[in-house]
């Protein structure tokens, strides 16, 4: 007789690891770290799970996820909304690290998230300097917004920061384009994605390293992927505005700026724009329309590896 199969939730916190197991209603603590964590893979291991479910948790999953996924076990990194929605619409209101794991693997069992590979050392190292640079922009934008309406006394101080600001960012992009050039692939990518008019190196290099996806999904599943597929809210005779959500902020806020820009300059996207306007579509409207059909665009360029073409490029945005 064919063993039943195994979905495991588990719950994570800085110092705690809560697991829950399905269908045995195994559950049990562990330690956040790497002893924890290793005890865990090994424990995980002799109960062969079909899936393992874990939430992301602002890095502190990170670890734990890479440690099943060194074991070759099955794991799905999902967003925390997810289980909790699930939890709430099947009648479990309250919270708790145990009854969260339990949720988990009931979400696991029900809805079976697909295992995507996790990303290898030198992708994510790469992913966190881009990270640390956004986060030094942000900063910068911050300072320089201060600068002007500071008391004088305070302003040298400021300066100071937006200086040593400056300098680190300087630094950050120097380290880059080091990571960049040790993989053969990406600087390939980056000059693929660059012919672009309005995809500037900073969103070729986030869309190499934080949207993996691109080029193996068609247009409708990467336009959802990153957030700019819209979604009906019709009910009964009612037919509800479409509205975009979810999705990677980050990759958004990088195709907002490139979207812009071709909007501008791009002989595909500017006619596009343009036409939207006349047609009386709000500004911010057709920018989203341009995000997705830009991202459209660029996907089909990596699934197809064929460099920037206006005419190919009207051609093959609309139907693949």
């Amino acid at each position: 007789m064919e063993s039943p199969a195994v979905f495991v939730g588990i719950d994570v916190s800085k110092a705690e690891l809560e697991v829950y197991v399905r269908p045995q209603g195994i559950c049990g603590t562990f330690a956040n770290d790497a002893a924890g964590q290793q005890k865990l893979v090994k424990r995980l291991q002799g109960l062969g799970p079909t899936l393992i479910v874990v939430e992301a948790t602002g890095g502190l999953e990170r670890g734990l996820a890479y440690a099943l996924a060194e074991a070759e076990l099955p794991i799905a990194v999902v967003n925390p909304r997810q289980p909790r929605a699930f939890a709430q619409a099947t009648g479990q209101w309250a919270k708790t690290d145990k009854l969260d794991a339990r949720e988990i693997a009931r979400f696991a069992e029900a809805v079976r998230p697909e295992v995507r590979p996790l990303p290898d050392a030198a992708t994510q190292a790469l992913s966190a300097l881009l990270t640390r640079r956004r986060q030094i922009v942000s900063q910068l934008t911050a300072e320089r917004n201060r600068l002007g309406s500071a008391l004088p006394s305070i302003q040298p101080r400021i300066q100071a920061h937006i200086t040593w600001l400056e300098e680190e960012q300087a630094a950050l992009e120097a380290e880059i384009d080091t990571h960049i050039q040790r993989n053969p692939e990406w600087p390939a990518r980056e000059q693929q994605l660059q012919a672009v008019k309005g995809v500037g190196r900073v969103t070729a290099r986030t869309l190499t390293v934080d949207l993996p996806e691109l080029g193996t999904l068609n247009r409708k599943q990467i336009a959802a992927l990153v957030g700019r597929a819209p979604f009906n809210r019709d009910s009964g005779p009612r037919r509800g505005r479409r509205h975009i959500q979810g999705g990677r902020a980050h990759i958004r806020s990088c195709l907002y700026m490139a979207a812009t820009c071709a909007a501008r300059f791009n002989p595909v996207i500017k006619p596009f724009y343009e036409r939207l306007i006349k047609a009386g579509k709000p500004h911010k409207v057709a920018i989203t329309a341009c995000m997705r059909k830009l991202l459209t665009i660029l996907n089909a360029m990596v699934k197809n590896n064929t460099a920037w073409d206006p005419n190919f490029s009207q051609r093959s945005s609309t139907s693949i």
